[in-house]
């Protein structure tokens, strides 16, 4: 059995993909697009307003995409607050996810921002507002996104051969998985009290006093997607094995959230005499596309056998996912009417092209760390003693 120095390794190989070069192709547009941006203004690439302060650039990249960086949060609890050891070889993606989705949610608030050169007024206790959710929300991406950079240091560590600070970091690293914990749980319902304000705005389909816990609900499920999703397209892309074991207990904890979700979204409605909405409100058809994709995932884990399937965990936390994505789209954008009067908002084929090269950066960030850094838990090789196939040989034999 080949012995490891570290319990992670890059898993190499050529760097100039055709994924690569496609996401590096979009990359560049987008930051074609932002020097527009920046030296025109927002009007000149958005179709934003007076009465749609905001677009995509809120609603996708950072209400969205900080959703998706929530994988290192979920993994995190799972692995050192509850102590679910087994959970352990999928933390460091996880974090490194968390890391892309949040840093780049912190990089497209800049992109909106009119006045972005006063960005580190939010830093200035002189102009706080202490009774505000957005600055509390503020604040807290901000020290997530460098609390995970501590979290994803070691990675980097190791891989320069820094093991001196490597064990330095790991003994207060503690102190920041505590914080990694706290703070999304914060400004992730948060989110959700921020729309709770905006009142008769926002459809009846949506507006509950219950928006901070459907918010922390769809963080927490859409955390447990993205790692299952992740995990699922790195064994078939990486030809690794299928982490079966631990995805079936992921699963399992998906179903749990997502049947609360369902159960809290039905009983919300029928509490606040709002059930017929959905059947004859002018946002209905978005409701039950969004509830369709919820159910539709969690029926596919109800079977226990679909929990040990690539297939079905794929289709599964695909659906979730994109039911979560639906569900902070439909409050944030859809089913919000910011002003009355002519207003409307549809967003520019610039914005969408600029949340596209956000996206397509995720990606190609992806790659190059993977294959650079040990991020990917590293796989034993038994062919050297015995001669019988790697563990990566036979999974892409069995696919």
């Amino acid at each position: 059995m080949a012995s490891h120095a570290h319990a992670h390794q890059p898993i190499g190989g050529r760097l100039l993909t055709l994924p690569f070069l496609v996401c590096s192709v979009l990359v560049v547009i987008a930051a074609f697009i932002l020097a527009q941006r920046y030296g025109h203004g927002l009007g000149a690439v958005t179709n934003l307003s007076d009465g749609y302060p905001w677009g995509i650039w809120v609603a996708i990249d950072v209400v969205i995409g900080s959703a998706f960086g929530c994988a290192g949060y979920v993994m995190a609890m799972l692995c050192y607050i509850l102590n679910k050891g087994e959970y352990h070889p999928m933390v460091r993606p996880a974090v490194m996810a968390s890391l892309f989705g949040y840093g780049l949610a912190g990089a497209a608030v800049l992109i909106d921002l009119g006045r972005y050169w006063h960005f580190y007024h939010l830093m200035l206790p002189w102009y706080a507002q202490p009774n505000s959710v957005m600055l509390e929300v503020g604040l807290c991406v901000a020290t997530y996104t460098l609390v995970l950079v501590v979290e994803f240091a070691p990675a980097f560590l190791e891989r320069f051969g820094i093991e001196g600070l490597r064990r330095k970091l790991n003994k207060v690293l503690w102190v920041f998985i505590a914080l990694g914990v706290l703070l999304p749980t914060m400004h992730q319902s948060s989110l959700g009290t921020m729309m709770v304000i905006v009142g008769h705005k926002l459809s009846p389909l949506w507006q509950t006093q219950l928006l901070p816990v459907f918010f922390l609900l769809t963080a927490v499920l859409m955390g447990f997607a993205i790692v299952v999703w992740e995990s699922v397209m790195a064994s078939l892309n990486f030809r690794r094995p299928m982490e079966t074991p631990v995805l079936k207990k992921l699963a399992g904890l998906m179903l749990v959230v997502a049947s609360v979700f369902v159960a809290l979204r039905v009983v919300d409605l029928l509490v606040r005499g709002q059930f017929g909405q959905m059947f004859g409100g002018p946002q209905a058809g978005w409701f039950w596309v969004e509830s369709v994709l919820m159910v539709g995932g969690l029926a596919l884990l109800i079977p226990k056998a679909n929990r040990g399937r690539s297939r079905a965990l794929f289709l599964s936390s695909s659906m979730l996912l994109t039911a979560g994505i639906l569900y902070r789209l439909n409050v944030y954008l859809i089913g919000f009417t910011p002003a009355v009067g002519p207003w409307h908002y549809f967003p520019s084929v610039k914005e969408i092209m600029v949340t596209v090269g956000v996206f397509a950066l995720e990606i190609a960030l992806y790659l190059v760390f993977v294959k650079k850094l040990p991020v990917l838990h590293a796989i034993e090789d038994h062919s050297a003693n015995s001669g019988a196939p790697t563990s990566n040989a036979v999974q892409a034999k069995h696919g």
